[in-house]
């Protein structure tokens, strides 16, 4: 009579254990979307094969492991203490015991399967960590020239000169079309295909995701094109470019979504992807090597090249030498904001609270945003063609380069996808709330106290 009476026991244990275990998921759930949106756009060095194994998520294994274990140990004390039934007969020389007939591993199949995936991950992580961080800054230094490069051609493209599609004077600010065209392909290369070129290289999807496109767009030129709208009193056309841009650019990165999706399936039907898939891949350290060395020599080609351009028109002044100089300073706004991008998903303090807000994201942007009123407010003070250079020159690259759109376009997706869609409008409230008010405060109260001459008639 002792048996049932044992037996049920244990399974109200194991049943109060399964409670509990469900209830710390669900809890893990929420927080688990908070990390996902969050960390949606970018995480900075915490994505590198050499910095993987954080202490947050070997804290959730071990403990995912711990309430495991307590079951299957519950399990077992009661199994042994529950009087088995005589075992089968076996030769007195054989060293094997057999098991009892009813004995079952109450612990998950894919225990083994977690070993053995964290081995072979261990196993395939290339190179040191301090080679690691030093390709991945190299890989981004180049990719974040390139961006800032076809930012300047797609100024130049849609812009008065060529198709007249935006001006300084309308709501349709020079830097749109590079915050569009950044944001489809975050969509690409971003979201939908950044686990496959993951798995070809890490530091090629961080060098295309965090320096091409993060470069390319720039939160903080969009800012400060509304800032010179309104300090001419503007303030209506200021506020429609704000929520115009925002709109245009969440469609773009859906578009880019939603397209990506159909290529992949065509891809995916076709069997193109698992084909060419490890011929690609990245998997070792002399490869890694070997990049790393042909990237080095292209960024001393690049910053060679850009050097002399820069001093030649240096002494003209011009849009000319202010590309060559932000060029060339560029690759710090990158640096910059990759190594802030890891505190995306962290939240504030020790209890991590509002761990949904990417601070790292919006630290960038902000602190981009100020400088750029910044600079503009000494530029205006000054006055004077080498002041102009070096001003615009920081402007366009540092901090063309330490603000993103891109990144932001993307966490806002995903804030809006999520079970609190609220969250992405707040996130771009608070983005574009702060930088603004603090940008009217350097930039446009000096303009307006000292009588500066920027008045800009819109069209």
């Amino acid at each position: 009579m002792e048996r049932p009476g044992s037996a049920s026991s244990s399974l109200r244990r194991y049943s109060l254990s399964i409670s509990s275990r469900r209830s710390y998921q669900i809890h893990e759930g929420d927080e688990t979307e908070s990390d996902s949106v969050s960390e949606a756009g970018d995480i900075g060095d915490r994505a590198l094969p050499s910095r993987r194994y954080s202490a947050s998520n070997s804290f959730r294994l071990s403990f995912d492991n711990w309430s495991e274990n307590e079951v299957a140990a519950s399990l077992t004390d009661d199994l042994k203490s529950q009087p088995q039934p005589h075992p089968p007969l076996s030769h007195s020389n054989s060293s094997v015991t057999p098991l009892p007939p009813d004995t079952v591993s109450p612990l998950p199949a894919t225990s083994a399967i977690l070993v053995s995936d964290d081995s072979t991950q261990e196993s395939d992580k290339g190179l040191p960590e301090l080679l690691d961080y030093a390709s991945c800054l190299i890989h981004l230094a180049v990719f974040g020239i390139l961006g800032v490069l076809t930012r300047y051609l797609l100024q130049k493209l849609f812009g008065p000169g060529v198709a007249g599609v935006t001006s300084d004077r309308t709501l349709l600010y020079l830097d749109l079309p590079s915050n569009m065209v950044g944001s489809f392909l975050m969509g690409w290369f971003g979201v939908v295909f950044k686990g496959d070129i993951s798995r070809v290289s890490e530091h090629l999807a961080i060098a295309i995701s965090t320096g091409y496109l993060g470069s390319l767009t720039t939160f903080s030129g969009w800012n400060q094109k509304m800032l010179e709208l309104s300090v001419s009193g503007h303030w209506l056309f200021a506020a429609l470019g704000f929520l115009i841009g925002l709109f245009l650019v969440a469609f773009s990165i859906i578009f880019g979504i939603e397209t990506a999706k159909g290529f992949s399936w065509l891809l995916n039907k076709c069997s193109i992807t698992n084909r060419y898939e490890k011929k690609l891949t990245v998997n070792s350290g002399k490869r890694q090597m070997g990049i790393m060395a042909v990237l080095v020599v292209v960024l001393g080609i690049l910053w060679g090249v850009f050097g002399a351009l820069a001093k030649v028109k240096f002494k003209h002044g011009g849009s000319a030498a202010q590309l060559w100089f932000s060029c060339m300073v560029g690759p710090v706004g990158v640096w910059i904001r990759w190594f802030l991008a890891r505190l995306n998903g962290r939240g504030l303090g020790r209890s991590s609270h509002m761990k949904w807000i990417p601070f790292g994201t919006l630290i960038a942007n902000v602190s981009a945003a100020c400088l750029m009123a910044a600079l503009a407010t000494v530029k205006e003070a000054v006055k004077t063609r080498n002041c102009d250079t070096v001003v615009a020159g920081v402007q366009f690259g540092v901090m063309g380069c330490l603000s993103t759109v891109s990144t932001f376009a993307a966490e806002f997706n995903a804030m809006r996808e999520s079970k609190h869609p609220w969250r992405a409008y707040a996130y771009a409230t608070i983005t574009i709330c702060a930088s603004f008010s603090l940008g009217i405060l350097i930039y446009c109260v000096p303009v307006w106290t000292k009588g500066f001459d920027v008045d800009i008639d819109v069209e």
